[in-house]
């Protein structure tokens, strides 16, 4: 599988803005890795999902006024918070409690 890289923070205030609250993000999806090594399901104390939701939009609307290599780098951080995401939502249904 190949690694995506964490993306860069562009040149505008809000890409930058954007690419830190990426970073929050992705630190709350390494919940699943102790999920896979060691198979504690212990989910993020926010909503990872909303707040990943939120900021793909809010990647979406920086990219549409973007120029030049900004718009790269929404996208960029836009596909990386869909990758966490899709990591995330996957890591719930697996480990969530069945009743």
């Amino acid at each position: 599988m190949a690694q995506s890289a964490f993306p860069r923070s562009g040149s505008s205030k809000d890409l930058i803005l954007a690419h830190s609250d990426l970073a929050e993000a992705d630190e709350y999806v390494t919940t699943v890795i102790r999920y896979v090594e060691r198979g504690i399901f212990k989910p993020a104390p926010v909503d990872v999902l909303a707040m990943l939701q939120a900021l793909m939009q809010r990647i979406d609307r920086l990219g549409d006024i973007a120029s030049g290599g900004d718009q790269a780098v929404a996208r960029s951080q836009h596909a990386y918070a869909a990758l966490l995401d899709l990591v995330y939502r996957q890591f719930l249904e697996v480990g969530r409690p069945r009743e």
